[in-house]
């Protein structure tokens, strides 16, 4: 049985499920989603379905990081994943803070247009954060390049701090404290 970590009713979209990724289990579907050409800046759009495998097996194994299914209604509508900043490479290139929980998003193709929807999920895992009273601040780091992802994080409130040089990117460092979530 699959742990079910976060479920909350999203008002006109349904009921949105977070459920620990068996790295196994959906591969095929996670295989998909991370090697279609728009998924460019999730990293893995030339990896075979056995490197996708090895790396949400590592995730897996980690206590630091974790990797979620996200669903509506049973319908996975994409990944969210959590990781502790200072058990990750991203922990050298700023001043972590107790309390800070870094994420990654990734929403799969839509089926149908949902006015709200990526704001209603945003309210759901930040709510599922928040609801840890050790998280203090949401970190996030996308690529410099990936526009409509900034523009995202921006209307949903996160502070643009400094860009920094990753390994496998030019990323725009930004925050979202506890106090200022919505």
């Amino acid at each position: 049985m699959l742990a079910t970590v976060h479920s909350r009713q999203l008002p006109g979209i349904g009921r949105f499920d977070l459920t620990v990724l068996d790295p196994d289990l959906h591969l095929d579907l996670v295989y998909r989603w991370v090697t279609e050409p728009r998924a460019r800046f999730w990293g893995m759009t030339r990896h075979s379905r056995e490197q996708v495998g090895e790396i949400y097996r590592f995730i897996d194994s980690l206590d630091s990081h974790h990797a979620y299914l996200m669903s509506v209604d049973d319908e996975p509508v994409g990944i969210f994943q959590t990781y502790e900043p200072a058990e990750d490479p991203l922990g050298e290139h700023y001043p972590v803070r107790d309390g800070d929980i870094g994420i990654h998003l990734f929403l799969a193709p839509a089926r149908r247009r949902i006015p709200g929807f990526t704001d209603a999920v945003a309210a759901a895992f930040t709510g599922y954060l928040f609801g840890d009273p050790r998280h203090q601040r949401i970190v996030i780091e996308p690529d410099v390049r990936n526009e409509p992802a900034l523009r995202r994080w921006k209307r949903l409130g996160f502070v643009f701090d400094t860009q920094l040089e990753l390994a496998d990117k030019r990323a725009q460092l930004a925050f979202l404290a506890r106090t200022m979530a919505r």
